[in-house]
């Protein structure tokens, strides 16, 4: 029977951290922040990076902050793949500075840049809020002044779930794909009939009955047009197997002690039943969140490792 990471298991317990708990969700924002924030990070344990750059790009929701990061490898005279992060956090919790440890890492392991989006978190901004934000920097990436040679799509738990809905999206209205999709532990649907809901349901971190408050969030109501839970681009994992062919290349990563384990499986499964080429790595001992964990567990940074392995293989 696997048993999760020691360390994760003590870490998570010094630091009452968890996400969908029963705390307000403005104060999951700043604990967030409080312990995975970069600038809480020792430097001993700080990814390397060759340069980060702060930019805007204008889109149809207002100004959206993005964070660059070059690998040491980067040559101004050439172009370089490029990897789109949507972070995770239920749609309602997150922010570049929690994860830019992870998109170095990610960046310096697959000699990519990485692009970390500040977008606009429910429930203030509801969907599909999001998914424009998610389109209008896809296309800022691929305007003059951010051309680069080939752009993947990526995100982890909610972010993951954004991505594969934008692949949805982008070949729906006939618009050129992402080269890839790589999706972190998604929230491909709400986890409400699987095994891993109730065997992790709770004190691994993501609390499995929180998942139904950030979709809460998520969905649109009056006086905005109002969207059904099993809609295309807000549960991907739910469509029928031949609602999800010609998308692009997948790689689904998914964690033993995750309440949203079954759901990336099932929904790594379909995207493979439906056709497409697909990746999936399975790691039975470690929970959600292992990008953020890097810094203090080897297992966390090894499958962290895995991730930029494919991203640089599913780039070339």
């Amino acid at each position: 029977m696997p048993e999760m990471s020691s360390w994760i298991t003590e870490y998570l317990r010094g630091k009452r951290l968890r996400l969908g708990g029963d705390e307000d969700f403005h104060t999951e924002r700043r604990h967030h922040l409080e312990v995975f924030g970069i600038h809480k990070l020792s430097k001993d344990k700080q990814a390397p990076i060759g340069h980060v750059h702060h930019d805007g790009v204008r889109g149809r929701h207002g100004t959206i902050p993005v964070r660059l990061f070059y690998p040491r490898s980067f040559d101004n005279s050439k172009k370089m793949p490029a990897l789109i992060y949507f972070h995770g956090g239920g749609y309602t919790v997150g922010s570049v500075d929690e994860f830019e440890n992870g998109l170095r890492l990610l960046a310096e392991a697959a000699d990519m840049i990485t692009i970390g989006v500040e977008y606009r978190l429910t429930p203030e901004w509801p969907f599909p809020t999001q998914l424009d934000e998610y389109e209008d920097v896809l296309a800022w990436t691929r305007g003059p002044n951010g051309a680069r040679l080939g752009m993947l799509g990526g995100g982890d738990s909610a972010g993951g779930n954004m991505t594969a809905a934008l692949c949805l999206r982008l070949k729906d209205e006939g618009k050129q794909p992402l080269k890839a999709q790589i999706l972190l532990y998604p929230e491909a649907r709400l986890p409400f009939d699987t095994p891993a809901a109730t065997e992790n349901n709770s004190g691994y971190y993501l609390e499995c009955n929180g998942i139904f408050s950030f979709a809460d969030h998520y969905l649109p109501r009056a006086p905005n047009e109002p969207c059904s839970p099993a809609h295309r681009y807000v549960s991907p994992g739910m469509q029928p197997v031949e609602k999800l062919s010609g998308v692009p290349p997948a790689a689904v990563f998914t964690c033993g002690f995750d309440p949203l384990r079954d759901v990336g499986v099932e929904f790594a499964a379909k995207l493979r039943q439906a056709g497409n080429r697909v990746a999936w790595r399975h790691y039975p001992n470690l929970t959600h969140g292992f990008l953020q964990m890097a810094p203090w567990s080897k297992e966390a940074e090894e499958a962290s490792r895995d991730v930029a392995k494919l991203m640089k293989e599913l780039a070339g």
